[in-house]
């Protein structure tokens, strides 16, 4: 199979959809990979590091989904990629459509057949494709609550740890899962006062055990959540429902109790994100304020820390890629029905219910 890797073009999107070492994995295995120069300088990779591995060099994305069977991504494709979009191609990236209908507009309109990293499950219906990402995002959640915290940058100059006499920052952390946990790990590490709110009793006391006496843990109900709001300094979104749009969790009227200067971070912007005031904003211009309280709700947050995140992307989706070239996707999907579940449009259609459902439109299974 001819596999295309073009330069990501969304702002301040470092992260490349393939590193040279899975590169050299495809080419081994007989396929064809073709990287759009610069592709991977965004972590230091040079196009000779893709030559040496067997990559054939191209000028433009349009040389690489011209000369392309499947086209390897990171985030979604941005309108210019998406014209150049035809049936034949199969599209592997993160898509997040439940947020996004032109894009998911665009994408039947091409023909494509598009799998997103975000649905793929596995066996245990987990999300191995999401989760090192959530890793990341979670990790960053509280560098970037922390820092947002400090008087310069327009915070309520609290310090997460506080120090011996002076007591700690308050953090409510809305999701238990993957990104909640690696939030709370960092937040625990700075010694800050920690509560993660989940709706899964299950997954509580899971928490419960993991964590000890270092966090709290309580129900997610409406009135926990609106108590956690009014006394946080940092509250962290991190709630997901795979493939649809993120619940609205706390409301404009639930932000107003928040002390000036406090912070929220919404990891679940991707998904059209968990607070009512949130919308997605960039690297480039990440916070702005709602009643005095600081949102930052960078869309594509990994992509701050590039090379971490393409390495640690690249582990989870090298296998699932390995399986698409080689079989072919229809046959792929019909092999495994984990990566099946990836599968979000195809033939004009689209094939992921949940996304069907929060954009309104016919489902085709």
């Amino acid at each position: 199979m001819r596999i295309g890797v073009p330069k990501e073009i969304k702002n301040h999107e470092y992260r490349v959809g393939l590193t040279p070492a899975s590169v050299a994995e495809l080419t081994a295995a007989g396929h064809r990979v073709i990287v759009q120069t610069g592709a991977g300088l965004g972590i230091d990779f040079e196009d000779r590091d893709y030559a040496h591995v067997g990559a054939d060099i191209v000028g433009d994305a349009a040389a690489v989904f011209a000369g392309a069977d499947m086209i390897v991504k990171v985030k979604e494709p941005q309108p210019s990629e998406i014209a150049l979009l035809e049936p034949r191609h199969t599209l592997f990236t993160y898509l997040h459509l439940a947020a996004d209908k032109p894009q998911a507009e665009g994408l039947m309109a091409s023909g494509a057949t598009c799998i997103a990293y975000e649905t793929v499950t596995s066996r245990s219906g987990a999300l191995p494709l999401l989760k090192p990402m959530s890793e990341v995002a979670g990790r960053m959640s509280i560098q970037v609550g922390a820092h947002y915290l400090e008087k310069e940058q327009g915070g309520r100059g609290v310090l997460l740890g506080g120090v011996p006499g002076v007591a700690p920052a308050r953090v409510a952390i809305l999701g238990g899962g993957v990104a909640g946990l690696n939030a709370a790990q960092m937040a625990v590490g700075q010694r800050a006062d920690v509560t993660i709110y989940d709706i899964n009793n299950d997954r509580l006391a899971e928490l419960d055990m993991h964590f000890g006496s270092q966090i709290k843990t309580a129900y997610a109900s409406r009135a926990a959540i609106a108590a956690a709001v009014a006394r946080a300094h940092l509250v962290i979104g991190a709630v997901l429902v795979p493939g649809a749009a993120a619940p609205k969790l706390v409301t404009r009227e639930m932000l107003k109790t928040m002390k000036r200067g406090s912070v929220v971070v919404d990891i679940a912007i991707d998904q059209g994100g968990c607070f009512e005031t949130s919308h997605p904003t960039t690297h480039s211009d990440p916070v702005f304020e709602v009643d005095g309280v600081t949102h930052y709700c960078v869309a594509n947050m990994p992509g701050a820390v590039a090379r971490t995140s393409a390495f640690a992307l690249n582990n989870a989706t090298l296998p699932f890629v390995l399986k698409l070239a080689n079989l072919g996707a229809e046959k792929a999907w019909a092999a495994d029905p984990y990566l099946a579940s990836g599968l979000n449009v195809s033939g004009g259609h689209i094939r992921h219910k949940a996304v069907a459902e929060a954009l309104n439109l016919p489902f085709v299974a």
